[in-house]
């Protein structure tokens, strides 16, 4: 098998619960993650920022929130879906910048250096969105930015809904668009992504089906682990009990054996 084949793992979410934070750390020290993006709007953010430095070997990222919890400029929730963000972005009851920019200013205020930035629900497929992103990880100097356009997943043993495969389908359009954006702003992607169509429904199989056909190149990994006590059952998420079993998938020993067996090298953002 090839040997260029390189995988950042990262965990959307860190900052979300304690219970989420946790799973994080453990699917990092014990299975393949490699990284985590931050929420800075998080109701455990303290407590993600203090585990960033007690595993300094887990890469931090930002986790740009529009979608749901609230506003570090005013305090105002934000909108419940993407499709009210889309709403309030053209009747411009919300301006992006501001916003992300205290997020951000936020993460690197508490003495974290992220590496690469992505947002909750990918709403920087909206072009406001990735305007404001892609001039933040300018000013910010953070190059990496996440594509989330899905590899195909033909012959893997998860059922995805017809309607995830859409959307996925619907994405993957944006993609010469997104592209030039980063360009202009000098910023960088990976060759590939996975995740978004099994997020929450994936086992250590799906993983190994993943490894086995990953492509030459670069590629990202998005995962949501943690574990599901009553503090993540009282948060307003519909990954609760999923999480926990992507934590089990993650941490499984035929996932790491497979790593090396297929000589993937697994990566931080940083060391990309």
């Amino acid at each position: 098998m090839p040997a260029d084949r390189i995988l950042a793992v990262n965990a959307d979410d860190f900052g979300f619960t304690r219970d989420v934070n946790r799973g994080i750390v453990e699917a990092h020290t014990r299975g393949i993650l490699t990284s985590a993006t931050l929420m800075a709007s998080g109701a455990a953010f303290e407590d993600a920022v203090r585990l960033a430095r007690e595993f300094p070997t887990l890469d931090i990222g930002v986790h740009f929130v529009l979608v749901q919890g609230a506003s570090l400029v005013n305090g105002k929730p934000f909108p419940r879906t993407v499709s009210e963000l889309i709403q309030a972005l053209v009747l411009r009851r919300i301006d992006p910048y501001p916003e992300l920019r205290a997020q951000i200013a936020k993460i690197v205020d508490a003495g974290i250096a992220p590496s690469h930035l992505d947002t909750h629900k990918h709403t920087h497929l909206l072009p406001p969105v990735l305007d404001a992103v892609a001039r933040l990880a300018e000013e910010f100097n953070v190059r990496w930015i996440r594509r989330p356009m899905d590899l195909p997943l033909h012959g893997s043993p998860s059922e995805v809904p017809w309607q995830v495969r859409a959307v996925s389908r619907a994405m993957g359009g944006l993609r010469g668009y997104f592209h030039s954006k980063l360009a202009r702003h000098g910023c960088r992607t990976t060759d590939y992504f996975a995740g978004f169509q099994i997020t929450g429904r994936y086992s250590a199989e799906d993983i190994l089906h993943l490894l086995q056909n990953l492509p030459p190149g670069t590629t990202e990994f998005m995962t949501h682990p943690g574990l599901c006590t009553d503090e993540l059952r009282a948060a307003r998420t519909r990954l609760k009990e999923s999480r926990e079993a992507e934590l089990r998938a993650l941490t499984d020993p035929r996932v790491l054996d497979a790593v090396r067996t297929l000589s993937i090298r697994l990566t931080p953002y940083s060391a990309l």
